[in-house]
């Protein structure tokens, strides 16, 4: 089983990412999420089918529609969503996807994951960006609380 430091690495090192589940209300952690890998210059793409923009960004109804394409997705939908995203994502050769998830279920759907692991997709089942890439005071401690709990598993 990998490390997840490794798969946390790999998909940070990554530079064209989307984040499906993105919301009009701008107080969603997807959105958090998308602010956040921007201001750390990744180039990110926000992804949900019923808005054409998201924090002035353009936004596509899904991942077939980005142009270029990209190298990694962040799942932040409703876990029923998921199972689409995660098919999407086979169909445009992404092979990172991580599932975001701090207290309970979050975005993570079992089948989503073993879709992912039965087709060479590595996946990171829980956590969020925004506890790695620079963390702010309160996401690094959330970050060792669920590591500390468990919520966090350190091989996945």
């Amino acid at each position: 089983m990998p490390a997840l430091t490794e798969l946390v690495n790999d998909f940070l090192a990554q530079q064209r990412i989307a984040v499906a589940g993105v919301s009009r209300d701008a107080a969603a952690p997807a959105n958090a999420i998308y602010k956040k890998l921007k201001q750390a210059n990744y180039l990110v793409f926000a992804v949900n089918p019923n808005a054409a923009e998201i924090e002035g960004d353009k936004c596509y109804p899904n991942l077939q529609a980005i142009p270029g394409g990209v190298d990694a997705v962040m799942v932040a939908t409703h876990p029923a969503v998921s199972d689409q995203i995660v098919r999407d994502c086979l169909e445009i050769g992404v092979n990172r996807v991580w599932f975001h998830r701090s207290f309970g279920q979050g975005s993570f759907s079992q089948q989503a994951a073993d879709f992912c692991r039965d087709n060479g997709i590595a996946v990171i089942p829980a956590g969020c960006p925004m506890m790695f890439v620079e963390p702010d005071i309160a996401h690094k401690c959330f970050r060792w609380f669920l590591g500390v709990t468990g919520g966090i598993p350190k091989e996945v």
